[in-house]
C-alpha cells in the first residue's frame, strides 16, 4: 500500500486498527521475552537423549527386540533333555476277552500242559487307564539344532539392528525439530530488531513532524511498518509455540514444558573428515549391519539344509504302564537308541542346498550395493554440509554489513542529512539479509541432521 492510501478516510481505520493490533502484540511480546528469559536452555543433545529414553514408538520397537531374545533362550531349551507324559483314562465299553489255549506255553514231563485246559480271560466293563512316558536326548541331531538356534540368534541381531534404525529415525526427528525451533527462534530476535528501529524511526519521525521538518504522512508510513513488523512477531510467537509442543512430544514428556534452544553451528571432528566420516558409516549403520546379517542368514540357511543328509539320532527312555487291565504287565521300560533316516530323496535335498548357495551369493551382492549406496550418501551429505557451511559465512557476512549501513545511515537521519527513504530502504535490505541469514543457517542445520543420520549416529 502505497503512502497516500494511508491518508484515506479508510486508510486511517486501517491504521488504527494497525496500531491497536501492535499495543496488544507488543505487550504480549514483552510478557513472552520475559518467560522466554526465564525458562531453562535445552541442547540438541539434551534432547535426543530425553527422546530416546522417552519416546513410546522406540519402547514399542525395543518390546520386539525383547520378544526375539525370549524366543531365543525357547529355542536353547531344545538342546536338553525332552520329558513327555500320556496319561488315557477311560471306562471300556464291553469287556476284554481272549482265550489261552491249552499249552500254549508248552509241555513240561512231570507237569504236563501248560495251561491244562483253554483257559478264558477276561477284563471286565471297569474303568481303565494307560500311562505313557518318554525322555530323549537328542545326539547327533544336536548339530541340527544348533544351527536353528543360531539362525534365531542372527534374527534378534537383526531386530537389534531395526531398534537401531528407529533410534536414528527418532534422533533424526528430534534433531529436525530442534533445529526448525532454532531458526524461529533467530526469526524472532530479528523481529524484534525491527520493531525496536522501527520505534526508534518512529520517536524520530514524531519529533521531526512536531518540528515540522517531517510529513505527517512518513510518520504514518513508519507507523504502518512497525505494526506490520509486530504482526510478524506474532505469527513467529504462534509458529514457535507450535514447534515446541512437536518437540516436547517427541521427548515423550508434557507438550506445555517451556525451554529455550542453543544455536549451535560447530562442527564435529567427523563432519570435517569425508574417509573417517565413511568409516564410521561402514562400521556402524544398521543398514549395513543389517546386510551382513542377510549374508550369515543365508549361509546358516546353507548349512542348515545340507544337514538334512545327516540322520537324526537320540537317546531314549520309554514307561508303558496300563492299570485295570488282565494279564497284561503293569510296568514296561525301555532304554535305547532312536535312529531316523530318510536314505533316498530323489534329489530334493540337493536341490535345496544349491537354492541356499544361490541366496548366498544374492546376499553378498546385497551387501556390496547397500555399502556403495551408504557411501555415495555419505558424500553427497557430507558435500552439502560443506556448502551449507559456506553459505552460513557468507549469510552473517551479509547480514552484518546491513546491520551496520542501517546504523550509520539511521545516524544520519537523526543528524537530518539523510531523507527517511534512504532508511527504510536500508531497514528492507537489513530485513533481506537476515531472511537470507536464516534460511542459510536452516539450511546448515538440515545438511549437519541429514549428514548425522547418513553416517548412522544414534
Amino acid at each position: 500500500m502505497e503512502v497516500s492510501d494511508w491518508l484515506t478516510p479508510k486508510g486511517m481505520a486501517r491504521l488504527g486498527c494497525a496500531l491497536l493490533l501492535a499495543v496488544s502484540v507488543g505487550s504480549a511480546t514483552a510478557t513472552a521475552q520475559e518467560v522466554e528469559s526465564s525458562v531453562d536452555v535445552l541442547g540438541v543433545d539434551q534432547a535426543v537423549q530425553l527422546a530416546l529414553a522417552n519416546n513410546r514408538n522406540l519402547k514399542i520397537v525395543s518390546l520386539d527386540l525383547d520378544k526375539s531374545e525370549e524366543k531365543l533362550a525357547a529355542e536353547k531349551t531344545r538342546r536338553l533333555p525332552a520329558f513327555s507324559t500320556y496319561a488315557f483314562g477311560s471306562q471300556l465299553l464291553q469287556p476284554i476277552s481272549f482265550t489261552v489255549q491249552a499249552g500254549q506255553f508248552g509241555t513240561y514231563p512231570g507237569i504236563g500242559q501248560i495251561p491244562a485246559t483253554n483257559t478264558n480271560i477276561t477284563t471286565p466293563s471297569q474303568p481303565t487307564a494307560y500311562i505313557f512316558a518318554t525322555a530323549s536326548q537328542p545326539l547327533l541331531t544336536l548339530y541340527k539344532i544348533n544351527l536353528h538356534i543360531r539362525g534365531q540368534q542372527l534374527s534378534v541381531e537383526q531386530a537389534a539392528q531395526k531398534v537401531r534404525e528407529e533410534r536414528i529415525s527418532i534422533v533424526d526427528d528430534v534433531r529436525q525439530a530442534y533445529y526448525s525451533i532454532v531458526e524461529i527462534q533467530n526469526a524472532i530476535d530479528a523481529c524484534v530488531a525491527s520493531i525496536k528501529q522501527y520505534k526508534e524511526l518512529d520517536r524520530i519521525t514524531a519529533q521531526y513532524v512536531a518540528e515540522q521538518v517531517a510529513l505527517k504522512s512518513e510518520n504514518l508510513e513508519v507507523k504502518a511498518k512497525l505494526a506490520d513488523e509486530e504482526y510478524k512477531l506474532l505469527q513467529y510467537q504462534d509458529k514457535l509455540a507450535s514447534a515446541k509442543e512437536n518437540l516436547n512430544n517427541l521427548l515423550g514428556r508434557d507438550i506445555n514444558t517451556q525451554f529455550r534452544a542453543e544455536n549451535v553451528t560447530t562442527l564435529s571432528p567427523l563432519e570435517e573428515d569425508l574417509p573417517a566420516a565413511q568409516a564410521t558409516a561402514l562400521a556402524r549403520h544398521p543398514k549395513v549391519k543389517e546386510a551382513e546379517i542377510t549374508v550369515r542368514q543365508a549361509d546358516n540357511a546353507r548349512r542348515q539344509a545340507k544337514s538334512q543328509y545327516l540322520p537324526d539320532l537320540g537317546v531314549s527312555f520309554h514307561y508303558l504302564s496300563p492299570f485295570g487291565v488282565e494279564f497284561v504287565p503293569t510296568n514296561v521300560m525301555g532304554l535305547g537308541l532312536e535312529f531316523n533316516w530318510e536314505p533316498f530323496d530323489w534329489g530334493r535335498r540337493k536341490h535345496d542346498v544349491n537354492e541356499k548357495v544361490m541366496a548366498v551369493e544374492q546376499s553378498k551382492l546385497g551387501l556390496d550395493d547397500t555399502k556403495a549406496q551408504i557411501l555415495i550418501n555419505v558424500d553427497n551429505q557430507f558435500r552439502s554440509l560443506q556448502e551449507a557451511r559456506v553459505a552460513v559465512g557468507v549469510a552473517t557476512a551479509k547480514k552484518e554489513s546491513s546491520s551496520e549501513k542501517l546504523r550509520e545511515v539511521t545516524n544520519q537521519y537523526e543528524q537530518k542529512t539523510a531523507l527517511l527513504r534512504d532508511v527504510l530502504q536500508q531497514q528492507s535490505a537489513v530485513e533481506g539479509a537476515n531472511a537470507d541469514y536464516n534460511q542459510a543457517m536452516a539450511s546448515f542445520w538440515t545438511a549437519k541432521a541429514n549428514f548425522q543420520k547418513a553416517i548412522g549416529s544414534d
